[in-house]
């Protein structure tokens, strides 16, 4: 089968090549990839990835084999999966049962490619926060893919959605999609708030915490800043308004019943994924080389399993 493996002196640091045929253990289920969208963590992880391998961790496909146990998704059903072993750039791969929820049948491949990762750690990180009926939740980073799936939820939830996004021209998007209020940066924000989710790091999250009323949490998802916290003196001495706030985080890889979430998620067709821009692929590493931008929405690629191209950048 075809894989696109880690090759450093290739194009986009990819190369497509054949690989051998993966064999499932016994609670593993063998899939046949149907679409992927890259992850701002897939593509951060390919500078430490050993030479050869097969990057991508989530997508969408249709089992080919069941798993040996005796459980999960039968064969020919369609599913969305997530392994944090990576291996889904190909053409096929094996998934454990407890990262693969089977799907409607008739649901588009390319949408269920864009929930597991960030759909699910939005989901997780809105129950974290607890009980939100009324309550205000901030959101930051609202227009990347786990940001835009939080405020969704939050706001069914019963949450007053206080979404933070840099580009302002979104912001009617944001509200459209349950946002109460919209900021282009913390700073704006004067109200505290219950909890916050927190897709961007440095001083984004220092701001969130200082908004945290008394018992609020903020949930640390990402750092897209790629810059250091750096809380000021005091920021962590507390008043009678201020006590018992906290920062956590948690690892997709390690949370219980994620298939069960899957699930539900797959099955909604309510949940807004966004614009979605559908590629063949074997543009992958051109993607990357160029930038890997998505101007026109989250990019999704469309696994090709009968005319795939040839091998390149062996």
């Amino acid at each position: 089968m075809l894989a696109w493996t880690t090759n450093p002196e290739a194009p986009g640091g990819l190369a497509l090549r054949d690989v051998p045929e993966p064999v499932p253990s016994p609670d593993e289920v063998l899939v046949r990839v149907e679409a992927f969208a890259p992850n701002p963590g897939d593509l951060a992880a390919l500078t430490g990835a050993a030479a050869g391998s097969v990057p991508g961790w989530d997508g969408s496909g249709i089992v080919i084999e069941p798993a040996a146990d005796g459980h999960g998704p039968r064969a020919g059903d369609r599913v969305l999966f997530l392994g944090l072993a990576a291996r889904g750039w190909a053409q096929r791969r094996v998934v454990p049962l407890a990262m693969t929820a089977a799907a409607p049948a008739d649901a588009s491949p390319e949408r269920l490619a864009t929930l597991p990762v960030p759909a699910t750690s939005a989901l997780r990180a809105v129950r974290r926060l607890g009980s939100l009926l009324g309550r205000r939740v901030l959101v930051v980073g609202a227009t990347s893919a786990v940001g835009r799936f939080a405020v969704q939820l939050a706001a069914r939830s019963g949450a007053h959605v206080v979404a933070v996004a840099r580009d302002e021209h979104r912001h009617a998007e944001l509200r459209a999609l349950g946002a109460a209020e919209t900021h282009a940066t913390p700073a704006s924000v004067t109200r505290r708030v219950h909890g916050a989710i927190d897709m961007i790091g440095g001083p984004h999250l220092v701001d969130a915490y200082a908004l945290l009323e008394r018992g609020g949490t903020v949930i640390a998802l990402g750092h897209a800043a790629g810059a250091d916290e750096h809380f000021p003196y005091g920021a962590f001495v507390a008043d009678p308004s201020t006590s018992d706030r906290s920062i956590t985080s948690f690892f997709l890889g390690t949370e219980p019943e994620l298939d069960t979430e899957m699930a539900l998620l797959g099955a909604d067709p309510s949940l807004d994924v966004g614009p979605l821009d559908v590629r063949s692929w074997t543009a992958l590493a051109t993607w990357i080389t160029d930038g890997a931008r998505r101007d026109a929405g989250r990019v999704v690629f469309r696994v090709d399993q009968e005319h795939a191209d040839r091998p390149t950048g062996a």
